[in-house]
C-alpha cells in the first residue's frame, strides 16, 4: 500500500502538530515497513526537524517552475495530481486539512483533528485566523472518508460545532516521542541535569507559554510554597505578564525559564520533576502529560474536557483558575510521598494506553479497511 501524508509540519514545526505527525510517521514505518510512505512538503531546508532516510520513508517536494515557487498554492491545489502520479492508495492529512480537489481522484482520506479551540477560545484567535481554521477544518471534516479525533472531547466538539457525522468519527489517542517512553541509565540523568544547575525537587511546567496555557497561575499557587518552578517552551507576548508578577513578587530565584531543549534533555527533566502541572483552559489533548507519565512523573492538570481522558485516574484535577486548590494540590504532591507514589504507579499504567503498539495497530486498522486491505 502506498500512503501519502501532508507533511509540512513534519519537517517545519517544532511542537505538538509536528510532534503528532513525526511520531505517528515513526510508528507506521516502524512496524508495518511492508509499505511505502510519500511525505508531502512544500519544501525543504538544511537540517530538517525529521530524518526519513533511514526509515525508507520518500519526501516528496512540489514539481514544475510554478509550483516550485509558489509552493503554498501547491500544497493546495497541486498534491492531488501527483499523488496520481505516485500511486496513492490512501491520504492522511495530520492537521486538519485535505487538498482542494482530492475528492476527484477517487484515492480514500483520512484526516486528523486536534482540537477546535479557535472556536470554543475565539478571543485567543485573530480574526482572520478563524476565518481560515474553521473553513479548512469544515471542509477537510466533510469530505474525508474517515474523520480522526485526539480525544473523545474532540469527537464531541466536531458534532457540536461542525455537525459532523459521528458516524465518521473515531477517536485515537496521541503517544508521545520515543525518548519519553524508553529507559534512561542514572548517570545519564544525572549529568544532564547538571547542566541546568537545578535544585533537586522541583515542580515542572511545558508548554507554549500563552495566555490558554495559564502559566500565571501556576506562579501564583508556588508563590508560598516551598519550591522551584521549572518552565520549558516557547514564549509570546503572555510571557511578559508572567515574568512581571514574578519580578513584581521578588520570585526570579524561584523559578526558572528553559527552551530550545533536545528531546534527551527534555525527557531527563520530567523524570527528575517532582511534580509536573498543567493547568490550561483547554486542549485537544495534552501530550505532556502523557509525557509526565511515560516518565512516572505525577501530573496535577484541569478537571473538565479532555485532560482525564490524558491523565487518567490517578492524576489531580482542579479548577486551574482556583489558585488556592491549585496551590493546596501542589502542596500534596509535594510533601507526601505515599500519594506520590500511588500518584506515579498509577500514571505508569495509564501510560500504556499510549504506547506505540497500540497506535499503530489503530491507524492501519483504519487505512486497510478504506484501501480494502
Amino acid at each position: 500500500m502506498n500512503i501519502g501524508f501532508d507533511a509540512k509540519r513534519v519537517f517545519h514545526n517544532r511542537t505538538g502538530l509536528g510532534n503528532y505527525s513525526r511520531d505517528l510517521i515513526r510508528i507506521l514505518s516502524t512496524q508495518y515497513p511492508q509499505h511505502k510512505y510519500f511525505l508531502y512538503t512544500p519544501k525543504s531546508k538544511p537540517k530538517p526537524l525529521f530524518d526519513a532516510t533511514h526509515l525508507g520513508v520518500e519526501m516528496r517536494l512540489p514539481s514544475g517552475r510554478f509550483y516550485k515557487y509558489f509552493y503554498n498554492i501547491w500544497r493546495q491545489f497541486g498534491i492531488p495530481h501527483d499523488l496520481k502520479k505516485d500511486e496513492i492508495n490512501l491520504y492522511h492529512g495530520l492537521t486538519a486539512e485535505l487538498p482542494v480537489g482530492i475528492q476527484r481522484t477517487k484515492i480514500p482520506t483520512v484526516v486528523t483533528v486536534h482540537d477546535l479551540i479557535f472556536i470554543r477560545y475565539p478571543e485567543f484567535y485573530k480574526p482572520i485566523d478563524r476565518l481560515i481554521y474553521r473553513h479548512k477544518t469544515l471542509r477537510a471534516a466533510k469530505e474525508a472518508n474517515v474523520v480522526i479525533a485526539i480525544s473523545e472531547q474532540t469527537r464531541q466538539d466536531l458534532i457540536h460545532f461542525l455537525a459532523i457525522d459521528p458516524s465518521k468519527i473515531q477517536v485515537i489517542y496521541q503517544g508521545c516521542q520515543q525518548v519519553f517512553q524508553q529507559p534512561m541509565d542514572e548517570e545519564s540523568r544525572r549529568n544532564i541535569m547538571a547542566r541546568f544547575n537545578l535544585p533537586k525537587s522541583y515542580v515542572l511546567n511545558v508548554g507554549t507559554i500563552e495566555k490558554r496555557k495559564n502559566l500565571l497561575s501556576l506562579v501564583k499557587a508556588i508563590a508560598n510554597l516551598d519550591t522551584h518552578l521549572v518552565v520549558v517552551g516557547g514564549e509570546t507576548p503572555y510571557a511578559k505578564e508572567v515574568k512581571y508578577f514574578i519580578f513584581e513578587h521578588g520570585m526570579e530565584k524561584k523559578v526558572s525559564f528553559l527552551r530550545g531543549l533536545s528531546g534527551l534533555e527534555l525527557a531527563a527533566l520530567f523524570r527528575s520533576a517532582r511534580v509536573f502541572v498543567y493547568p490550561s483552559l483547554f486542549e485537544g489533548f495534552g501530550i505532556p502529560i502523557v509525557e509526565a507519565l511515560f516518565s512516572g512523573t505525577p501530573v496535577i492538570t484541569t478537571q473538565g474536557g479532555c485532560f482525564a481522558e490524558a491523565g487518567g485516574t490517578g492524576s489531580k484535577y482542579v479548577d486551574p483558575l482556583n489558585i488556592e486548590e491549585l496551590e493546596s494540590a501542589i502542596a500534596s504532591v509535594l510533601n507526601n510521598d505515599s500519594l506520590h507514589q500511588s500518584m506515579r504507579k498509577q500514571g505508569l499504567e495509564h501510560a500504556k494506553l499510549f504506547t506505540d503498539d497500540n497506535i499503530g495497530k489503530n491507524y492501519m486498522r483504519i487505512y486497510q479497511q478504506l484501501a480494502g486491505e
